[in-house]
């Protein structure tokens, strides 16, 4: 059996194999994504059961198999379970999981991809940062740092727009997330992200169907007069 490696990473997806298995798919900061089964994570008592969901963060013990790695163990820095007590952040961190396993590739460092990961889903904790700012300014970083995207927005916008797209694109990672938008302004920045997307992206994400449904029927019971609820 090969040595051991410790990878720093997220788990993006956990499926069930057999009767007491996990498949994962892991982002990791030194080899990009990776696939690894955790054996046993799903019997009662197993030490692996509580680092094998999705949004679990740190450092994982893998042997590396033919084509795949063997999950040993896991130092879990943080399991972000806040995320799937609130279904909205549920929801978004999601679509945040989904975007990134599109992005990443195998055997290629995901340092950027990752720390931005994980400061979209630190953000989506924080009740004064809007979801929808945050959906935007994750879309266009990530496409920003697989070189899929325009110096400037795609269409002509105010200067407020304009400048938060060229702060998206030109701050540290770390910084993302300090500053809101007017709505009109969040507005104009979200359809130039949409239109980027659809420039360079050749694929739906389920989860993030689920998410217009919620936006949607947020907007219906907006407009539905008090006595007729």
């Amino acid at each position: 059996m090969r040595e051991s490696v410790n990878l720093t990473g997220m788990v993006l997806k956990a499926s069930p194999v057999g009767d007491n298995d996990r498949r994962l798919v892991i982002l990791t900061r030194e080899r990009g994504k990776i696939t690894a089964f955790a054996r046993g994570a799903k019997r009662p008592g197993s030490q692996l059961m509580g680092v094998t969901r999705p949004f679990v963060f740190g450092t994982f013990k893998l042997y590396e198999g033919r084509d795949a790695y063997n999950l040993q163990g896991a130092d879990v820095l943080n399991y972000f379970a806040e995320i799937p007590q609130d279904m909205e952040a549920t929801c978004y961190g999601s679509y945040f999981l989904e975007f990134a396993d599109y992005y990443s590739r195998e055997n290629l460092e995901a340092t950027e991809q990752l720390l931005l990961l994980y400061q979209s889903l630190r953000a989506l904790l924080k009740p004064a940062l809007p979801k929808p700012l945050i959906q935007a300014v994750f879309e266009l970083r990530s496409m920003v740092i697989n070189g899929d995207y325009t110096e400037h927005p795609p269409r002509p916008v105010s200067d407020s727009a304009n400048y938060a797209w060229e702060y998206i694109i030109a701050s540290p990672l770390e910084s993302l997330y300090t500053f809101v938008l007017a709505p009109e302004v969040l507005e104009e920045l979200r359809h130039c992200v949409e239109l980027n997307k659809r420039r360079f992206i050749d694929r739906e994400f389920h989860s993030l169907e689920i998410l217009r449904m919620m936006e949607t029927a947020a907007r219906l019971t907006k407009t539905v007069p008090a006595g007729k609820k």
